[in-house]
């Protein structure tokens, strides 16, 4: 079982909330943050990428550290831990990516992968001048399974000629190679996003109650197997742990209590523009009316996992046992702490950390 944390590079990490003070994301936060998970063993960081917040009395998002220069940075002040950079695929061509991933997996000395954000989000896109048209929502996994061969090749050869309904490379050179296959994960969670995972990825991650990450776990893996492919999932979990369940359970009801209306609207108002069904945005939508455990809109639709340290592992080890997924993706309110006392106080009685 691998765990990592979910970076808060984008303003206020993933609670939309008036509970938690707003921050701008800064390179010393995230810098802190992975250095106490390498001290705590775990296993990888992923940062995202927003071009636009969502705004709200918190302004959400608004701000937001470019997921590759951070990972360049963080490489620098680490020796083991894994580093997970995102690419928003419209907002960058891929034998410029290629070039990206193969400097920071060598100052990294091999510890670089890949997520695959095919994109969502039309105000991103559209204020930039990127946005492929709305045809784009039912094509976006075309374009990232045609974007990824552009990259792999690139990896493996040091070149490449490509033609395609989406690129026109022609002998396109990208040098040096990084001298190994790049890990790649992407959040596939509808049945579109779940066959790229299976044809191209290594694993998918899924923000989910228990239930569904099952049903879209042992999806994957089984698609994963008919291409002749070892596919697995990470599933995503904000932790609310305190001394006593009771503490943390109000912690996390207040967290919802408060949570930024507007920023919310303004989430959903996009989500509702997507047309690609049973994926993050319809998730987003339904996350409206979900329970703390089950993944509130205040928690940017994440399951939590709430309670003592105690009841936290307990529950650690359960979602592990139900769901059989390769790892686990945490954030929390307070990310130094939280991931202090992930390693201290949580992983040392889990079953499936050993």
């Amino acid at each position: 079982m691998k765990f990592g944390i979910f970076l808060p590079n984008g303003s206020n990490g993933y609670i939309i909330s008036n509970a938690i003070k707003p921050y701008l994301p800064t390179f010393e936060h995230n810098r802190d943050i992975t250095v106490e998970a390498e001290k705590q063993g775990m296993d990888f960081v992923l940062s995202m990428m927003k071009f636009r917040g969502f705004g709200g009395d918190t302004g959400y998002w608004d701000a937001c550290l470019e997921s590759f220069t951070l990972m360049a940075g963080l490489a620098g002040v680490t020796k083991k831990i894994g580093l997970i950079p995102s690419i928003a695929l419209l907002s960058q061509h891929p034998a410029y990516v290629a070039r990206m991933i193969a400097t920071i997996d060598d100052i990294s000395d091999g510890r670089c992968s890949l997520n695959i954000v095919t994109g969502w989000n039309k105000p991103e896109y559209t204020q930039m001048g990127l946005w492929r048209g709305d045809e784009y929502y039912d094509q976006r996994y075309q374009y990232a399974a045609d974007y990824l061969t552009i990259l792999q090749d690139l990896w493996k050869n040091g070149r490449t000629t490509h033609k395609s309904d989406f690129f026109n490379l022609d002998d396109c050179s990208c040098l040096p190679t990084p001298g190994r296959e790049i890990d790649i994960v992407s959040a596939g969670m509808s049945p579109k996003g779940v066959e790229f995972v299976a044809k191209h990825a290594g694993h998918n991650f899924i923000m989910s109650p228990t239930a569904k990450v099952k049903e879209i776990s042992e999806s994957v893996k089984a698609k994963g197997k008919k291409y002749g492919r070892d596919v697995g999932t990470y599933a995503l979990f904000q932790i609310v742990a305190a001394q006593t369940d009771s503490e943390a359970f109000e912690y996390g009801d207040h967290i919802i209590n408060e949570a930024d209306k507007g920023a919310i609207a303004n989430i959903i108002g996009s989500a509702e523009l997507d047309s690609n069904t049973s994926g993050t945005s319809d998730h987003l939508k339904a996350a409206l009316t979900l329970g703390l455990e089950e993944g509130n809109m205040a928690f940017m639709g994440m399951p939590v996992i709430c309670g003592s340290y105690e009841t936290v592992a307990q529950k650690i080890d359960n979602i592990a046992e139900e769901t059989g997924v390769d790892g686990m993706l945490f954030s929390w309110p307070d990310f130094v702490e939280g991931t202090k006392d992930f390693g201290q106080k949580i992983m040392p009685k889990l079953k499936c950390a050993n």
